[in-house]
């Protein structure tokens, strides 16, 4: 007879650097008996290195962070740590930050104030390997989808519109791309056009989500 073994907490690390935003979710998840918050960082840097150090299985992250942003912060722990889950906070649903955080490698994205049960379903999905969105982020997000065969048209693009969509998705001005790819912010214009022409689609963050849709941007 096997008798079965409890599964071991969640090891939890909190980077948000509002006082009372860190005391509200300390407090609900350490109330789950399968979760043990192992730190709280106030700043990106500091939970960049706390990550390193506690190897938590779950960072739940916000955006907005002093001195490093969550996403900066996000990119370099999941360089660094790739199995560690990310959850996202977010003030804000505007759709350059969406856009940005589903690019960072984070593994869920909430609005901040969520519900601990919907917090609970975004650390189950990360590590499950799905991807959760925040049902306010999920419903931008489809509004700028078009159908999946829209994706297909990727395989359109020239190399050089290629460039220019991966600046797009990393949130670039077109000024910042002609100096990122020394042309003129005219030839730019030209490209960005072509580009939406391509994928039939109506705005820059429509052209993004089917760069990310497709797998041209991880």
């Amino acid at each position: 007879m096997t008798v079965a073994t409890a599964s071991p907490p969640l090891r939890v690390l909190i980077v948000e650097d509002d006082p009372l935003i860190q005391l509200g979710l300390e407090q609900s998840l350490s109330q789950q008996p399968n979760i043990t918050v192992v730190g709280i960082a106030e700043d990106g840097y500091i939970g960049v290195r706390m990550a390193q150090e506690l190897i938590p299985d779950i960072i739940v992250m916000d955006i907005g962070l002093p001195r490093l942003d969550g996403i900066a912060a996000t990119q370099k722990i999941k360089t660094n740590l790739p199995n560690v889950h990310i959850v996202m906070l977010s003030s804000h649903t505007d759709d350059n930050e969406i856009i940005a955080a589903m690019s960072s490698g984070a593994d869920a994205y909430c609005v901040k104030g969520t519900s601990t049960e919907s917090l609970l379903s975004a650390f189950s999905a990360a590590k499950e390997g799905a991807t959760y969105l925040d049902p306010q982020i999920a419903r931008k997000v489809m509004d700028h989808l078009k159908p999946p065969t829209q994706a297909e048209n990727v395989s359109h693009l020239s190399q050089r519109e290629l460039e220019v969509l991966r600046l797009i998705v990393d949130g670039k001005s077109n000024p910042e791309i002609a100096a990122t790819l020394y042309l003129s912010p005219n030839t730019i214009k030209t490209h960005v056009r072509g580009i939406m022409n391509k994928l039939s689609v109506d705005d820059r963050v429509q052209a993004a989500v089917v760069a990310l849709r497709s797998g041209l941007v991880n």
